[in-house]
């Protein structure tokens, strides 16, 4: 617990806090002893602070180039590559060890954390780990990157389609891994299919195949 706070860069006054956080529901299926509650705080506490240090990073960014920043400093794959680099995968009590490597687990137990610090020295403290483990991340998204479904809807609107429609064509894999496919259609008969590991992320490479279909087609 010593080395994992020094990680952290948090020392818990209640430890038994930073041991449900890691906590697995195959463990314990009590709630007051598994992290998925302090995951739902977590969370909303990661939104929360990283829209905050987002709007006071970049003063001049409009709220187009904010929110595709957010959505992918937040998204489950770039928080459990964070979890990974704090090593929290060596902590995680589970009872299949091949649950410490699930992303979606790894997530979570990130989110626990952040829920955990939150509880037990307030919002701005939680701000404070966000910003010290996040910061390198959020460097490396300095530039706003292309929105394929903004970019789709213009490229719509110029062609008098109206707005792109997307709907759930079909969902593969497991709980933990889960892959949708995500149809987006515009005008009366120009379609395309996308898939991702959740909903907003095939909808992003549906529209990119369908802005290449279009633009192929002149």
């Amino acid at each position: 617990m010593e080395d994992l706070e020094k990680t952290l860069g948090y020392h818990f006054k209640d430890k038994n806090l930073l041991r449900q956080a890691l906590t697995h529901s195959s463990c314990s299926s009590d709630v007051s002893k598994n992290y998925e509650r302090l995951e739902f705080l977590g969370d909303r506490v990661l939104g929360v602070a990283m829209a905050h240090l987002l709007y006071n990073l970049f003063p001049d960014d409009p709220e187009g180039n904010l929110s595709p920043r957010h959505t992918r400093l937040v998204r489950k794959e770039t928080v459990a590559a964070v979890a990974r680099e704090l090593g929290l995968n060596h902590y995680i009590r589970a009872e299949n060890k091949n649950l410490r490597d699930n992303e979606n687990v790894l997530c979570d137990v990130a989110e626990a954390v952040i829920g955990a610090i939150c509880i037990e020295s307030g919002f701005a403290t939680a701000i404070d780990f966000v910003d010290r483990h996040w910061r390198h991340l959020i460097n490396q998204n300095a530039a706003p990157q292309i929105d394929n479904k903004t970019t789709l809807q213009e490229m719509a609107h110029r062609l008098k389609y109206g707005n792109p429609v997307y709907q759930l064509v079909r969902k593969e894999g497991s709980e933990h891994e889960p892959l949708f496919y995500m149809e987006v259609e515009v005008g009366e008969d120009k379609k395309a299919i996308g898939c991702g590991k959740n909903k907003k992320a095939a909808e992003q490479d549906a529209a990119a195949k369908l802005i290449e279909e279009l633009n192929n087609n002149g």
